[in-house]
């Protein structure tokens, strides 16, 4: 799983999704919002998120900052919110899209999926509804155990239907299985975990910079979440294939499996030496910058 996770680069995936999932989840929770504000009319986005995590104070202020629209008027979509927000949610598809073509090792279709990417998008808008609908019902205590629960089978499904939609049918729904499995239990975990330390992240960042702060704290919880997707991909593709393995009778011998070990410690290795040079290079800069201001100072 580990080898799977380096071979789809899962770090930089995950930050690509979180990004790209940012960009489109903040317009398509303002249209859906505008659209159940025809039947709810006591709350509109802003306050069911300030809700959905307990938010308080300049936290809350930040996310009302964001979501709330300026002056009296209500939210409105026009042309250029249509096509702006078809746009980012087409990105965010084809960076979903990826990430099932990678870890199960397809041939990329781009655009020729376009048609199945937008099905998967208003999927992904019925299924946002959905899941915010359970804990707005069911999320009153503070960790919304009882909405994470029942938020599980529908997160599975969702799954289930993303990878067979976005892959156009190539991953079979047994091979899926697995990952929307874990992915769902894996999600609802962190749904849990987030209630606890969303509202901090929150307000920390908006103390710091403002209204702002909202969206860095958003793209914190989202990278959380699909670090959470990829990496339930990578296990759900070699739970699969193992489990197919022991059905066919194979068993690596110990030589293979030392093998495959050792080249993922290898690996891991590298990328911490790597990534702890740069990060001594960046401190050396910075103390010569440091110095550099002080001798202009004197």
């Amino acid at each position: 799983m580990v080898n799977r996770f380096q071979k789809i680069v899962g770090f930089d995936r995950s930050m690509a999704l979180a990004s790209s999932a940012l960009t489109a989840l903040i317009p398509l929770a303002i249209v859906i919002g505008a659209a159940l504000g025809t039947f709810l009319h006591d709350e509109d986005i802003a306050d069911r998120i300030i809700g959905r995590y307990g938010l308080t104070g300049e936290g809350a202020d930040a996310v009302r900052a964001l979501f709330t629209p300026a002056g009296d008027t209500g939210p409105s979509v026009g042309v250029f919110g249509v096509l702006f927000l078809t746009v980012s949610a087409l990105s965010f598809e084809r960076a979903t899209q990826r990430l099932f073509e990678q870890t199960w090792e397809l041939k990329p279709l781009s655009v020729r999926n376009t048609r199945n990417g937008l099905w998967w998008i208003l999927s992904l808008g019925v299924y946002l509804t959905v899941s915010g609908l359970l804990h707005s019902a069911l999320g009153q205590g503070r960790l919304g155990l009882a909405a994470a629960a029942c938020d599980v089978p529908v997160t599975a499904a969702f799954l289930l239907w993303s990878g067979r939609l976005l892959s156009a049918a190539r991953i079979t729904w047994t091979d899926l299985l697995p990952f929307a499995v874990t992915g769902s239990v894996l999600t609802g975990v962190y749904s849990v975990g987030a209630g606890v330390y969303l509202p901090r992240l929150f307000n920390s960042y908006a103390s710091r910079y403002g209204s702002v702060g909202a969206v860095f704290a958003m793209i914190s919880g989202l990278f959380g979440v699909m670090l959470v997707l990829v990496g339930s991909a990578a296990l759900g593709r070699e739970v699969r294939d193992e489990l197919v393995r022991i059905g066919q009778g194979q068993r690596p011998s110990e030589r293979e499996v030392r093998g495959q070990w050792d080249s993922v410690v290898e690996q891991a290795r590298s990328r911490w030496q790597s990534a702890r040079k740069q990060i001594s290079h960046r401190r050396n800069k910075d103390l010569g910058d440091q110095r550099d201001g002080e001798d202009l100072g004197e």
